[in-house]
């Protein structure tokens, strides 16, 4: 069996502790919208569930595919409106600016730090020869990854600028990560994803990666039974493990 020679990281919830950060801005974004567009439809809408609404529809998602996801769900109907719609409720690219604001303010609050075990993992992986390459729908993947002192670990980063630029297609769609194993010079029949979301590891079965690992940090079977059905080889509860698993596979 070939060996994996490198491994292609989520960023949200698998490296940086902001998950729960943007399942609340994702909550303040869309709640603060409910009760007008309650107003057009004559019903009352669900409010934003923080776990499962946010597991479900818009974690790993682009903030365009999180606002049309959640929509739909809930059957609302709003104009896609345009990119230099400021933030609001009326369009969709308005609801994805609302979040983005209320994001950024959060950011500007407090710091955003990395799990414990992610220093470890990435350095047994250097020590070993395994290329390493995040991957992030955000615009904000970039500065986190820096001010958090991990970029000197990766040897590509794909953030949502790049995918914007390169017009790559959200998960699940593999795109981010092909174009990350590709810019590490590695195919996905040797390269691993890792990935706590559900579309992720989806995306990662999708582009036939050689090993898809899906992250529990919760450590919550239903979540770990969900990540499996949606395609993940193997679950994790943190980073410590990865490289052990690595090695198993024969390098």
């Amino acid at each position: 069996m070939s060996g994996v020679r490198a491994v292609v990281f989520d960023t949200d919830g698998v490296l940086l502790a902001t998950a729960d950060r943007h399942a609340a801005a994702w909550k303040e974004t869309f709640d603060g919208c409910l009760a007008r567009w309650g107003e057009h439809t004559g019903q009352r809408p669900t409010p934003f569930d923080a776990v499962h609404d946010y597991r479900d529809l818009v974690d790993g998602r682009s903030r365009l595919d999180g606002v049309r996801a959640f929509l739909t769900a809930r059957r609302i109907g709003l104009p896609a409106g345009t990119p230099e719609d400021p933030p609001g409720c009326d369009t969709v690219h308005a609801v994805a600016a609302r979040k983005e604001a209320v994001f950024s303010e959060m950011l500007r609050t407090a710091p955003v730090e990395p799990f414990d075990d992610v220093g470890p993992a990435l350095r047994r992986l250097r020590e070993t020869d395994v290329g390493c390459a995040a991957v992030s729908a955000s615009r904000h993947a970039r500065t986190l990854l820096r001010s958090a002192g991990l970029t000197d670990f990766f040897g590509a980063l794909v953030d949502g600028r790049d995918a914007d630029a390169l017009d790559l297609p959200g998960k699940p769609d593999p795109a981010l990560f092909l174009e990350a194993a590709a810019r590490l010079g590695a195919g996905p029949g040797r390269t691993a994803v890792v990935e706590d979301a559900l579309v992720g590891v989806e995306a990662g079965r999708r582009g036939r990666f050689h090993l898809v690992v899906g992250i529990d940090r919760g450590r919550d079977p239903r979540t770990a039974d969900a990540l499996r059905a949606h395609g993940a080889h193997l679950v994790l509860p943190d980073l410590l493990g990865l490289p052990a698993a690595i090695d198993g596979l024969g390098q």
